[in-house]
């Protein structure tokens, strides 16, 4: 049956157009936030919502999600920017540039590694569903940096386990807004479905586990770069457990962070790169790391934090 979402609008997305703030919202493309505005399926205090129409704050925003069919196979559709660093006949390691989703899925329908991989040429993995093969691990749209994807079957199957096990190291950076306390710390704290706003996560007792391990790197007026360690690998975990101590990523509209700081710094997303990635090979048990730089858009908002854009 259709899947009906209620919710207020949320302060930072007051004065967007309906298809952006949707994509921001419930991580669907424009394309398909834009054609639920155009079948009726938007509505603000009950009045039916174009594509361009814009939120207003105080608003009540109700989204209904009709009926859709599984996810189909990924297309191979190339993908600029995505880089390739390092590929052997077990793994493939990519560097994802934000906007592209890991695979595709229901309310989907831009670009996926998968697909990328595929346009490529690149060999994955047949193991899993259709939509999903090769893939062992996931990083929302939103989010850019490093992920490791099978191309043989034997490493589909040992990076699930390592990754269920936790032998698998995941270094994040993240600017978030003020300053952590302590700057070097663990939240642990169970995450699940946000009770009342079903596009996103919280946390939540009788949640799943989760646990993150953070080190202030550099602290600037206003902001905090922390290195984060994911001992858990839970949907939006580094959103959530940051927004839960007050310290949102700053960017991320959903999880709380200041609207007005991201327009300076021209941010259309959360401050979250994942620079590091470590495993142990699934063919040679050797231990393989690869790191990532930090694409123009983070790189430019750090460095006018630094210089005292508050």
């Amino acid at each position: 049956m259709p899947d009906t979402r209620s919710l207020p609008v949320p302060d930072g997305l007051a004065g967007m157009r309906v298809d952006a703030a949707l994509s921001r919202l419930l991580g669907l493309s424009r394309t398909r936030a834009a054609e639920l505005a155009a079948a009726g399926h938007v509505t603000l205090d009950g009045r039916a919502l174009a594509k361009s129409d814009r939120l207003v704050a105080d608003g009540w925003l109700e989204v209904t999600l009709p009926d859709v069919a599984p996810a189909a196979e990924a297309a191979p559709v190339a993908v600029e920017g995505m880089a390739i660093v390092h590929e052997d006949d077990d793994v493939v390691v990519v560097d994802k540039p934000v906007g592209v989703a890991a695979h595709p899925s229901p309310g989907w329908d831009g670009p996926t590694v998968v697909g990328a991989l595929g346009a490529a040429g690149h060999r994955v993995s047949t193991s899993g569903a259709a939509e999903r093969q090769g893939i062992v691990h996931r990083l929302d749209v939103g989010t850019s940096g490093l992920m490791v994807v099978a191309k043989s079957e034997l490493a589909y199957t040992v990076l699930k386990r390592a990754f269920k096990e936790r032998t698998v190291e995941k270094v994040y950076h993240a600017l978030v807004q003020g300053h952590p306390d302590p700057s070097t710390g663990t939240i642990d704290a169970p995450i699940g479905r946000h009770p009342s706003q079903s596009y996103k996560m919280a946390v939540v007792a009788g949640g799943k586990e989760s646990v993150t391990h953070y080190e202030t790197l550099e602290a600037m007026a206003g902001a905090s770069l922390l290195e984060i360690h994911l001992e858990t690998g839970r949907t939006h975990q580094i959103r959530v457990h940051t927004a839960a101590v007050r310290h949102p990523c700053v960017g991320d509209l959903t999880y709380g962070a200041d609207p007005r700081l991201a327009a300076r710094l021209g941010l259309t997303r959360q401050w979250l790169h994942a620079v590091r990635l470590g495993f142990e090979h699934p063919a040679t048990g050797r231990w393989t790391q690869v790191g990532s730089e930090y694409p123009e858009d983070l790189a430019h908002a750090l460095e006018s934090m630094r210089e005292g854009a508050r």
